[in-house]
């Protein structure tokens, strides 16, 4: 073994080390902070019950663990959503040694517009999307001619299923961005995939939402402006990126010549 392959696996194993490392923290804060979630779960369960979406609904419980598991669903969302910023400070930490100066300072932006994208998603499934899905699920329940019961376990993991994946659709913005600054995307190759991106984004939408033309259309206009608003960022990146690739190739012909 040479010495190249042997620094090689040095640095592997020191990549592996401090990926364990960060890994270990994330799971302990998340720990903390689901223990945390679980002390305020009961005050977030009765404000959920009061809410408009589910007050004129009357939960049951199935089963003797169905109480705690509720708590423990709605402290395990409580704590990603606490525990969030760290990941992603973690994130940032691990990759911080491959970065410049710049692109370090620039990376750390991210974490609390990723994070407010985050909040915003789910605010975004739970008070726009779920009430119509509810709402279309009664009328389907009316039409069978039964009695409605709800379970408060099966109530809270369908909650969950709809407005967590809210979350990370309105991650896309902070995604495109990263991806633009590491010149995997530009704004010139989102475009011509634009129609591509809609078809998805639009599939999304009508697979998640009630057959509604006007439930479709609430959820498919945000989604449409999240891609474009992801464009007009990346067109901002790559204009600097343009004017940064403009400046070194100066500079290299004012050294040759």
């Amino acid at each position: 073994m040479n010495k190249e392959e042997t620094r090689s696996d040095v640095q592997l194993t020191e990549h592996l080390a401090e990926m364990r490392k960060r890994i270990i923290y994330c799971l302990v804060f998340f720990f903390l902070a689901m223990i945390a979630g679980f002390v305020f779960s009961g005050q977030v369960v009765n404000h959920l019950k009061n809410d408009p979406a589910a007050k004129h609904l009357e939960w049951h419980v199935f089963g003797i663990a169905d109480a705690l598991s509720v708590y423990v669903k709605v402290s395990l969302v409580l704590g990603l959503i606490i525990s969030l910023p760290f990941f992603l400070y973690q994130i940032w930490a691990f990759v911080k040694p491959g970065l410049k100066k710049s692109e370090q300072k620039i990376a750390l932006r991210f974490i609390p517009g990723a994070t407010l994208l985050f909040v915003l998603g789910i605010g975004f499934g739970y008070y726009i999307l779920f009430p119509m899905v509810t709402r279309f699920m009664l009328i389907m329940t009316q039409t069978l001619q039964a009695e409605e019961m709800f379970g408060i376990t099966q109530y809270f993991s369908f909650m969950f299923s709809i407005v967590l994946p809210f979350g990370l659709l309105f991650e896309l913005p902070v995604l495109v961005i990263f991806l633009t600054r590491l010149r995997i995307l530009n704004p010139i190759r989102l475009a011509k995939m634009r129609k591509l991106a809609y078809f998805v984004l639009v599939l999304v939408a009508v697979t998640i939402t009630p057959p509604e033309i006007i439930s479709d259309f609430l959820v498919t206009i945000p989604l449409l402006l999240l891609y474009e608003f992801s464009i007009w960022l990346s067109k901002g990146i790559y204009k600097k990126q343009l004017e940064e690739d403009e400046k070194w190739l100066g500079d290299m012909e004012e050294k040759t010549s």
